[in-house]
């Protein structure tokens, strides 16, 4: 076992295989290791292939940024040949026969697969517990939540098992346990890297597939290897003259940022010591050289929520009937309540509610790129709280039966129109209140971990910037990373 494994990012291990001080043997040796020491409590890797790993080190790894590098994929998106996708269900159980589009790209860099992490069914809530594989355990604190829908993918990086991992993002999924875990977590531009040409635009281009990582230039040299054309993606983000990486090791230029601290879901509030870090962060960038002000894009609070469910539900409706036709009734019979109730909501609407919502986000869109004509960068709260103890984000037994004798009805519209579904989501809603404005606009945005809760809950800020310009959002992370402004979290327990 390397003992040194955790002082290293993925590039730095790297480099210490192709300089030969350090085997890929030994780094997968000490990845499985730590997995077996810290993943009992976490549960943050649902399935393991550790011998399928050992045999790609003997059949010699691709020549890349990150060979020999032990590397985790989520359980979601990612079709990894031979190995089951089960999308965080119970019902699901798809084996694919051949690796998709960012898995080819992921596999091309040099890192070795090993596993599968914990996420949410389907990715539809923001806390990892699904009833498949029981819930994430927070590295900063057991019995706390992860975050979601990456959250096995977050946990598994912030204790120390992999140095990064796979995830996805469609409201905040990379965000949000970056953010509760305390790690780097940049959501990348719509149409930048492969999601999956069957899918072509899931939640209206909302989903994208990235990384979670310790390190800045991590998750920049990943983005500089997976960007690229899918065959039949309905959106592409055009590469940048400069290499990510190197924008993240460039310094950045003066930016002027605006503060954004108004909620998109009603009723959030923001906890004082978010807001402390906000406030502490904005006076770290002042000193750096940056201007900030305060400053809004014009939305529609009380309209927000109901064009992000309307859209989602939606696709949920279409991802359900599509996985019936395609795999068998079969994959579909144990379905979640939570999931059945969404998709039922889907089948409930109209195509002029499902384009109604589709014109809330480009209003959305429109008034962001409004307030970004005079600014850089937004900074706002990634999410409006630390993380919060598991089992309070889940539906509660009760709303599960209700949720599941509704099921099979077409009452959805009549559900969203008494309240009763505003009243229902705006827990989990409300801790999305920012995350989703990148999502909805298509734009970048990152979670960079800047702040510490007096219970030892990791607090991040986000950083949003124009629709393809992951470059600023690197540069700035770089400067923030090198200032020592990172808050080291690691396995505290």
């Amino acid at each position: 076992m390397f003992k040194e494994y955790t002082q290293y990012d993925a590039m730095g291990l790297a480099e210490l295989v192709k300089s030969k001080q350090v085997s890929a043997k030994e780094l997968l040796d000490s990845a499985i290791a730590i997995t077996n020491q810290h993943n009992p409590k976490l549960n943050a890797i649902i399935h393991r292939f550790d011998e399928r790993a050992y045999n790609a080190i003997q059949q010699g790894l691709p020549d890349g940024a990150f060979t020999g590098v032990p590397y985790l994929l989520k359980d979601l998106l990612y079709e990894f040949a031979d190995e089951p996708l089960s999308m965080g269900s119970r019902s699901v159980k798809f084996v694919p026969k051949q690796d998709n589009a960012i898995v080819q790209q992921i596999k091309a860099t040099g890192v070795n697969i090993f596993g599968k992490t914990n996420t949410p069914e389907f990715g539809l809530i923001i806390t990892t517990e699904p009833k498949a594989f029981g819930a994430c355990q927070n590295p900063a604190k057991s019995g706390y939540s992860t975050g979601g829908s990456s959250g096995g993918s977050a946990a598994a990086v912030a204790s120390g098992i992999v140095p990064m991992a796979g995830s996805g993002d469609g409201g905040g999924s990379i965000r949000f346990p970056a953010s509760w875990c305390g790690v780097f977590g940049l959501k990348p531009s719509r149409g930048r890297t492969p999601i999956s040409s069957v899918l072509g635009e899931d939640w209206n281009g909302a989903v994208i597939n990235h990384v979670i990582s310790r390190s800045v230039r991590d998750s920049a040299a990943m983005l500089d290897a997976t960007s690229g054309i899918e065959l039949g993606a309905n959106y592409h983000s055009p590469r940048p003259e400069q290499s990510f990486l190197t924008a993240s090791q460039t310094p950045s230029r003066p930016l002027k940022i605006a503060i954004h601290v108004r909620p998109l879901i009603a009723n959030t509030v923001i906890d004082p010591e978010v807001m402390a870090c906000l406030q502490q962060t904005a006076k770290h960038l002042e000193s750096m050289g940056h201007h900030v002000d305060y400053a809004e894009p014009v939305f529609n609070q009380s309209q927000v929520w109901r064009d992000f469910l309307v859209m989602v539900c939606s696709h949920t409706a279409h991802q359900v009937h599509d996985l019936a036709t395609r795999l068998g009734r079969e994959h579909v019979s144990e379905l979640e309540p939570q999931t059945l109730n969404m998709a039922m909501m889907g089948r409930s609407l109209s195509a002029l509610d499902f384009l109604n919502a589709k014109q809330g986000w480009q209003d959305l869109r429109l008034a962001t790129d409004r307030l970004l004509q005079d600014y850089d960068v937004i900074l706002c709260p990634t999410v409006p709280t630390p993380a919060v103890k598991n089992g309070i984000l889940p539906p509660k037994k009760a709303d599960e039966i209700m949720m599941q004798a509704t099921s099979g009805l077409k009452i959805g519209k009549m559900l969203l129109n008494s309240g009763m579904v505003e009243k229902l989501s705006q827990p989990v809603l409300s801790k999305m209140a920012f995350t989703i404005l990148a999502n909805m606009t298509g734009m970048p945005a990152m979670s960079v971990p800047l702040g510490m809760s007096a219970e030892g809950l990791p607090i991040g800020m986000q950083f949003i910037a124009g629709l393809n310009d992951e470059a600023t959002l690197f540069s700035l992370a770089g400067d923030l990373e090198k200032a020592g402004l990172f808050q080291d979290v690691g396995m505290k327990w």
